[in-house]
């Protein structure tokens, strides 16, 4: 019988949606120390504004800020510390490859837990421009006006 795979969500970065288009999501592995991985289970994480770089054949992240355990005294690291993130070497190498394409980044989209394994969902991205972005907005805006409408003329009449 196969068994589920269920997963513990720690953090969302939500505005890389709306900053970037998105093109691939990969699952990786994240190396993190042990301060670090008992505060990243209490959710004291910050994915706003981090982002991933490749550093000799490595995929390393950056900005993602995980809060000093309270109760570890003075064996904390830096919570802004770059960490190590872990891919199968095909998967490493393509993303490499294509981020060596102009304009294009890797993204932290999510990071969460999978049975004791940290994970963090990494994304090829191509940056909006304005007025994609405004465009977004106000396909949103349109699309919730309709679904208003909609629903009022629904609930109102009698079946």
């Amino acid at each position: 019988m196969a068994s589920k795979k269920y997963y513990k969500l720690i953090a969302e970065n939500r505005k890389a949606t709306h900053d970037y288009n998105l093109l691939e999501v990969y699952s990786a592995g994240l190396v993190l120390t042990g301060n670090e991985v008992k505060s990243f289970r209490l959710g004291h994480t910050n994915l706003k504004d981090s982002f991933a770089r490749v550093e000799k054949g490595e995929i390393w992240v950056y900005g993602m800020h995980i809060s000093p355990y309270v109760t570890a005294g003075g064996r904390n690291t830096d919570p802004l510390r770059p960490r190590k993130v872990l891919l199968k070497k095909r998967e490493m190498l393509k993303l490499i490859g294509k981020v060596s394409e102009k304009g294009l980044t890797i993204i932290p989209l999510k990071v969460y837990f999978v049975g004791n394994w940290a994970k963090v969902d990494l994304a090829l991205a191509k940056a909006k421009r304005k007025y994609e972005k405004r465009e977004a907005l106000r396909r949103k805006a349109i699309k919730r006006e309709i679904e208003t409408t909609f629903k009022g003329k629904i609930h109102g009449s009698k079946i």
